[in-house]
């Protein structure tokens, strides 16, 4: 039988590119830390937000859109309110309608991660539907671009 591997903090340089995320008073929980639920929200602005700015993707009108169908995280230090955050983001894995989109976070009390650990570290998949029928549909041209940078 073999010992699973245990998952390890990363530093920020395994990231390709940071976005900045705010906690709020209400992300701690009774234990003065970030609730583990708020993790998972900032996975998603972070990417969604990237997304969004480098107009990859039109979240209103485009015709493709992407659905989540796995989540996962692995937590390593506590975040709290009012510590900034800053999120790394890389793609592990493209597929014809999927990607694997993995999240760093990390304290970002400088604004910058430097030579840091994350403190939580996961991932999560985009299968790339079409807005109306909800089916798989080839990864656009522009987000296909926009991913070979996060590689």
């Amino acid at each position: 039988m073999t010992t699973p591997i245990r998952p390890q903090a990363e530093p920020s340089t395994a990231y390709r590119i940071f976005r900045p995320i705010g906690t709020r008073w209400s992300d701690n929980d009774v234990y003065g830390h970030v609730n583990n639920v708020v993790y998972y929200s900032w996975f998603d602005t972070a990417v969604n937000g990237y997304l969004i700015d480098s107009g990859a993707i039109d979240i209103h009108e485009g015709p493709v859109i992407g659905l989540v169908i796995e989540t996962q995280c692995n937590y390593f230090s506590p975040l709290s309110f009012p510590e900034p955050v800053l999120a790394g983001i890389r793609v592990a894995h493209v597929g014809s309608s999927s990607v694997r989109y993995e999240v760093g976070l990390f304290p970002g009390r400088d604004g910058e991660p430097a030579a840091q650990m994350t403190a939580a570290k996961g991932h999560f998949i985009h299968v790339y539907v079409d807005r109306q029928t909800r089916r798989p549909v080839p990864l656009p041209t522009r987000l296909l671009t926009l991913l070979e940078t996060l590689k």
